[in-house]
């Protein structure tokens, strides 16, 4: 279902081939359709935002661990700068809706991760750290590609984004045709560590990355139910 205006190369196109059904589900969640539409409620947008400002920790971290796996320096400074690129670019993000939705850095601090959040932060983390090159970043790729297929889809669904919409800050971030380049490079990336390693590694790899696609929609799942801990 990808509608972004980069090139796939063969091995991130099998990852997506695996994952059609969950890829598609997060498309079409009510979430999604609210926060496209503006109909979403604050208090729905705010539980999002903060969990997901904890989540871009753990991106953070895991990108800033491969950073230390690989070993061409260009490669190392990618990572680091992904690593960066999730906490500054992205928490501007944050902290503007912060200060429109009450909530500031003290506070995401002290939140509690939903189960949803700490599960996926723990398969990044994990794949990063105990698994291959090409698994740990088959994991972490997921994230930053649907963001950036739902931005662009949605700004070609939409046409414009209206001035007065109340997550249009949101929609002009991950419609931008700016994260072209850093996608061209991720996947890039991970073709050259799968085709490195053996075919049962790949497959772990893929499985990695349909795990993360998962999450991905359970994230939104998770927001629109303000899921809590059931005991």
């Amino acid at each position: 279902m990808s509608a972004t205006s980069f090139d796939i190369p063969p091995f991130a196109q099998r990852c997506m081939d695996a994952c059609q059904g969950s890829w598609g589900a997060s498309f079409e969640h009510p979430f999604v359709r609210a926060l496209a539409d503006g109909s979403l409620s604050p208090e729905r947008f705010r539980f999002y935002q903060m969990q997901d400002a904890r989540y871009l920790e753990a991106f953070s971290d895991a990108a800033a661990i491969i950073s230390t796996r690989v070993v061409k320096p260009a490669e190392k400074l990618w990572f680091i700068d992904a690593a960066r690129m999730a906490l500054v670019v992205e928490g501007e993000l944050h902290a503007g809706y912060g200060k429109s939705l009450g909530y500031g850095p003290d506070d995401i601090a002290a939140m509690e991760l939903t189960p949803n959040n700490r599960a996926y932060q723990n398969h990044m983390i994990g794949t990063a750290t105990r698994a291959s090159l090409a698994e740990a970043v088959a994991a972490l790729t997921p994230c930053p590609w649907l963001y950036i297929d739902l931005g662009q889809n949605l700004l070609k669904e939409m046409g414009t984004i209206p001035a007065d919409h109340p997550y249009a800050d949101w929609l002009a971030m991950y419609s931008s045709p700016e994260f072209n380049d850093y996608m061209q490079h991720l996947l890039g990336y991970l073709q050259a560590y799968a085709d490195s390693v053996d075919e049962p590694t790949r497959q772990r790899a893929v499985e990695a990355f349909v795990v993360s696609a998962r999450y991905e929609w359970m994230f939104w799942q998770q927001a629109w139910e303000l899921q809590t801990w059931p005991v």
